[in-house]
């Protein structure tokens, strides 16, 4: 008999490997903005953004939504308080872009039941269909304890985005391992943040984050869609 955690274990790589078709390599999620007024121009500057990042969005939006779904909350409500947090345009289209193709993906290769409902909410148009919601429901139905999934999800986003800038910036692939191995102290301290956060907490963003992922929208030349 295939041993759960292997089985579980196998499933969470491959839904999190930077091969899955989700879009990611589009979206620099704010930091090119930083680029292009050369806030950002070498590896320790990145690894300033990248630090700051998973510390705020990542852990305070997706992280938190993540955990809420996992102790209970309905789906429903916490893809209606994403749309409403995530007030940058490009950034809120980006975690639907990507939400609905890991929705269609996982239609696929990781099919439930909760993700049955999920993806019919959004194709009624009564939820939009966020990353990190439909990356929860899958998780949650492989059997993915809590703290794997969230750690497993922000590390995800982080290889991405440090993909990203090694092609944008541009860095070495060697500085791009060393970003990861960096960054995963700041994820290992995010989930653990995480997991004390509460709903009052949900969205609390730096509003200079967020004013720079809304400027991206109307910069001049963009390699991203966000």
């Amino acid at each position: 008999m295939q041993n759960t955690a292997t089985s579980y274990q196998l499933a969470l790589q491959q839904l999190t490997d930077s091969a899955l078709p989700t879009g990611a390599f589009a979206h620099s999620l704010g930091f090119e903005g930083y680029v292009e007024r050369e806030l950002i121009s070498d590896e320790r500057s990145f690894r300033v953004w990248l630090s700051a990042f998973i510390s705020q969005q990542l852990s305070y939006s997706d992280g938190l939504a993540i955990r809420l779904f996992y102790q209970g909350t309905a789906v429903e409500e916490l893809d209606t308080l994403l749309s409403a947090s995530l007030l940058p345009r490009q950034i809120r289209q980006a975690s639907i872009k990507m939400g609905t193709r890991l929705l269609e993906i996982g239609a696929e290769v990781f099919a439930s039941a909760e993700l049955a409902r999920y993806r019919n909410l959004v194709t009624t148009g009564r939820a939009a269909g966020h990353q990190p919601l439909a990356f929860a429901v899958v998780a949650r139905s492989l059997g993915v304890p809590l703290a794997e999934a969230l750690a497993a999800y922000l590390f995800a986003a982080v290889t991405s985005l440090t993909q990203n800038a090694v092609r944008a910036i541009p860095l070495g692939q060697n500085a791009g391992q060393r970003l990861l191995r960096s960054a995963s102290d700041d994820v290992a301290t995010a989930v653990e943040k995480v997991m004390h956060l509460t709903l009052d907490d949900f969205g609390a963003v730096s509003p200079g984050l967020e004013i720079s992922q809304m400027r991206h929208e109307f910069q001049r030349a963009r390699m991203f869609m966000s």
